[in-house]
C-alpha cells in the first residue's frame, strides 16, 4: 500500500509529505520545550532536571554545602577531568612505550616482558590500596590524597619514559657510534641489540623501565579514587549522570591523546625545542595532565572521614552506608518473586545507591567489603578467586581471553603499523626510507588507536539501549565476534584504510569488556541465584570481591600476553602476529561467552 501510495504522489508529493511531518515534529518539540531553543540547549549543558520534587539531600550551610547540592554539568565535567589526563597518559603509554624501549637497546622478546611488571604489581597492591582508601585519615578527605599520590607517579613517569636514554647518558652510559648523524623521533631497533655489550646503556634501560613501570600502575591506580571521588561529592541524584559523564571524559581523552601522537612534531618547532617527535609529545601530555588533576582536586572539598563518623548528615553521604541501606530493603524481596526492573545492574540502571568498588578501575553501584561486612583484604581476594561459582569462573575465563586479546592491540599496534602496514624497518640507518616509513607508521596508527577511543566512547552511549532490545548474551557474543573480524580483516589486508576502519572494532570490544562482566555479576548477586555448581547460599560472596576478582584478569592477560607476544613475533618473523593472536583469542572469548549463565538478561 505504501509503495502505490509513493508512485502516486511521485517524488514532489513525498517532499511535501516529509515536510509535513517535520513541522509536526518541530510543533511538538515546541510544546515540550516552551522555554526555547536557547534555554534547552542550557538546559542540555548544566543538565540540571527541572523536576517539582527537591532530591533527598537538600541544601545545607556549612564547610561542605555544596556537596548536598545537585551539579551541573561542567562541574561534572571538572570533577571527572582527572580521568581524561589519565588517558592522555595512556596514549602516550600504549602508543610510544614500546618504540622507546626498542630505541634504547631493549631487544623485543625482552621489551615485551617490561609490560609484566606493572600487572605483577597490581595484582597484588589494588585491593591493599583500595582499602587504604577508605580507611584514610587525612583532613583532605579519603580519596583526594590518593589521586595525588598516584598522579605523582605518574608525573614522574611521564618524565622518565622519553629523557631516560639521555638521563643513562649523563650517568655514563656509551652513546652509539651513530648517535650524532641525524636526530630520531623513536630510534632504531636492530639485530645489533640483540647482541650482547654492543650498544650497551643499563642506566638509560633502568630508568626507562621504571618510569614505565611507574606509569602503567599508576594511571591504573589513580581511577579508582577517582571516580570514589566522583561519588563522594556528589547527592545519589546526579551520580548516573556523573558516571555516564566520567566515562565520555576518558573516552575524550584518550581519544585527543592519540590524536597528540599522530601530528607530526618533528617538521614542528616544538618538536625541534624538545628534540623530537615522542618528547614534544610526552611535554604536551605532561602539562595537560597537570592542569586536569589539578581541576579535579581543587572542585569540591570532600569530608574527612573523621567528621564522617561523628556527624549524622555527613554519614549519609557515605557511600558505604547507602549500599547498606539499599541492601536492607533487596533483602525483603522475596527471591522467587523478583522481578528484573527490581535488580541492580552496576552503573547502567538505577542510581539510588551507586559505590564505587576500590579494588578495580571500574566503577558499580556495589560495596568494596567482602561477605563479612570488613574492607577486602588481600587473603579474601585470593581466596574467592580459589573458591568461586562455575558461572563466575567462566565470566572470568572470558573476560581473561577479552583483555589478553585487547592488551595485545592496544600495547603493539603501533609498531604493527609501523612495520607490517607501511613497510617499514627499524633498523634501517637513520634518515632512511626504511626508516621514515616505520616512523611514519607508528604516527598514523596513533590515528588509528584515535579511532578506537572514540567508538568506545560512542559505542558505551548505546550498549545499554543494546541489551534491552537484544539481550545481554547477543551483545556481548556479537561484541566479540565484531573484534575478531576487524582484527583478522586488519591482518590480512594490512592496508592503512583497514587500520582506520577496523580500529573501530577495538573501541567495541574494549566498552564490551569494561560492562558485560560487571552486569553479570551484579545480576547474579541482584537476583540470588547461582547456577547448580557453586555460589548461593553455601557460599557467601561480597559482591565487591566479586567485581576485584573479575577485574584481576587484566593483570593475568597482561602478564600472559607479555610472554606469549615476543615469541610469536620472533616465530613468525612478523609484527601481524600481533593482529592474528588478538583476533584468535577474541573468538576464544567469544566461544567462552556463549557458555556463560545469562538468566533472564
Amino acid at each position: 500500500m505504501a509503495d502505490k501510495l509513493n508512485e502516486y504522489q511521485g517524488v514532489t508529493g513525498r517532499l511535501h509529505s516529509t515536510r509535513d511531518k517535520c513541522k509536526e515534529r518541530w510543533a511538538q518539540w515546541k510544546e515540550e520545550h516552551p522555554q526555547g531553543v536557547k534555554e534547552a540547549v542550557r538546559e542540555a549543558l548544566y543538565a540540571i532536571p527541572s523536576s517539582d520534587e527537591p532530591p533527598e539531600r537538600v541544601v545545607r550551610e556549612g564547610e561542605y554545602s555544596d556537596l548536598f547540592r545537585r551539579k551541573n554539568r561542567l562541574e561534572l565535567m571538572r570533577i571527572s577531568a582527572a580521568v581524561m589526563g589519565i588517558e592522555f597518559s595512556y596514549a602516550g603509554e600504549t602508543a610510544f612505550v614500546s618504540p622507546t624501549l626498542l630505541q634504547i637497546g631493549v631487544p623485543h622478546q625482552q621489551m615485551t616482558l617490561v609490560w609484566a611488571l606493572s600487572p605483577l604489581i597490581g595484582f597484588f597492591m589494588t585491593p591493599l590500596l583500595g582499602s587504604l582508601s577508605d580507611r584514610c585519615p587525612s583532613k583532605y578527605g579519603r580519596r583526594r590524597p590518593f589521586i595525588v599520590l598516584m598522579s605523582i607517579g605518574v608525573f614522574l613517569g611521564l618524565i622518565l619514559v622519553p629523557n631516560g636514554e639521555d638521563i643513562g647518558y649523563a650517568l655514563g652510559d656509551e652513546g652509539p657510534v651513530n648517535r650524532t648523524v641525524v636526530p630520531s623521533a623513536l630510534g632504531p631497533r636492530s639485530s645489533a641489540l640483540e647482541v650482547q655489550n654492543n650498544n650497551h646503556h643499563p642506566w638509560g634501560v633502568l630508568f626507562t623501565v621504571l618510569g614505565t613501570v611507574l606509569l602503567d600502575f599508576d594511571a591504573d591506580a589513580c581511577q579508582s579514587p577517582a571516580r570514589a571521588y566522583l561519588l563522594d561529592v556528589t547527592v545519589p541524584e546526579d551520580h548516573a549522570k556523573g558516571l555516564s559523564t566520567f566515562t565520555v571524559m576518558a573516552g575524550l581523552g584518550g581519544f585527543m591523546g592519540y590524536a597528540l601522537g599522530g601530528i607530526n612534531w618533528d617538521e614542528t618547532s616544538l618538536g625541534e625545542l624538545f628534540g623530537g617527535h615522542v618528547r614534544a609529545v610526552f611535554f604536551l601530555i605532561t602539562i595537560i595532565f597537570i592542569v586536569c588533576v589539578t581541576a579535579t582536586i581543587t572542585s569540591f572539598k570532600e569530608i574527612p572521614l573523621n567528621e564522617i563518623g561523628e556527624n549524622d548528615d555527613y554519614k549519609k553521604l557515605d557511600n558505604k552506608d547507602q549500599f547498606e541501606e539499599h541492601f536492607e530493603e533487596s533483602e525483603n524481596i522475596e527471591r522467587d518473586g523478583l522481578k528484573k526492573e527490581t535488580t541492580s545492574y552496576g552503573s547502567l540502571n538505577k542510581a539510588d545507591a551507586p559505590v564505587d568498588d576500590e579494588n578495580t578501575g571500574i566503577t558499580i553501584k556495589i560495596p568494596v567489603e567482602g561477605h563479612t561486612g570488613e574492607p577486602l583484604s588481600l587473603k579474601h581476594y585470593l581466596k574467592s578467586i580459589v573458591l568461586m561459582p562455575k558461572s563466575l569462573r567462566i565470566v572470568c575465563l572470558t573476560n581473561l581471553f577479552c583483555w589478553m586479546a585487547h592488551v595485545c592491540y592496544s600495547l603493539y599496534f603501533t609498531d604493527f603499523v609501523g612495520e607490517s602496514v607501511f613497510g617499514g624497518n627499524p633498523a634501517a640507518p637513520v634518515g632512511s626510507e626504511s626508516r621514515i616509513n616505520y616512523e611514519a607508521g607508528v604516527r598514523f596508527g596513533c590515528w588509528g588507536m584515535a579511532m578506537y577511543s572514540l567508538s568506545c566512547a560512542c559505542y558505551s552511549t548505546v550498549i545499554e539501549k543494546l541489551i534491552k532490545m537484544l539481550g545481554a548474551k547477543k551483545v556481548y557474543v556479537g561484541g566479540l565476534c565484531t573484534y575478531s573480524c576487524g582484527m583478522l580483516m586488519l591482518c590480512i589486508l594490512r592496508a592503512r584504510a583497514a587500520v582506520l576502519l577496523f580500529s573501530w572494532t577495538a573501541g567495541i570490544m574494549y566498552s564490551t569488556l569494561f560492562t558485560m562482566p560487571y552486569l553479570l555479576v551484579a545480576h547474579y548477586h541482584a537476583t540470588g541465584m547461582w547456577d547448580s555448581d557453586g555460589g548461593g547460599s553455601e557460599q557467601e560472596r561480597g559482591i565487591g570481591t566479586d567485581v576485584a576478582v573479575v577485574s584481576s584478569c587484566v593483570f593475568v592477560a597482561q602478564l600472559c600476553i607479555s610472554v606469549i607476544m615476543g615469541f610469536a613475533v620472533k616465530i613468525t618473523g612478523s609484527t601481524a602476529a600481533v593482529v592474528a593472536v588478538a583476533a584468535t583469542l577474541a573468538g576464544a572469548a567469544a566461544f567462552t561467552a556463549t557458555k556463560i549463565t545469562y538468566l533472564d538478561l
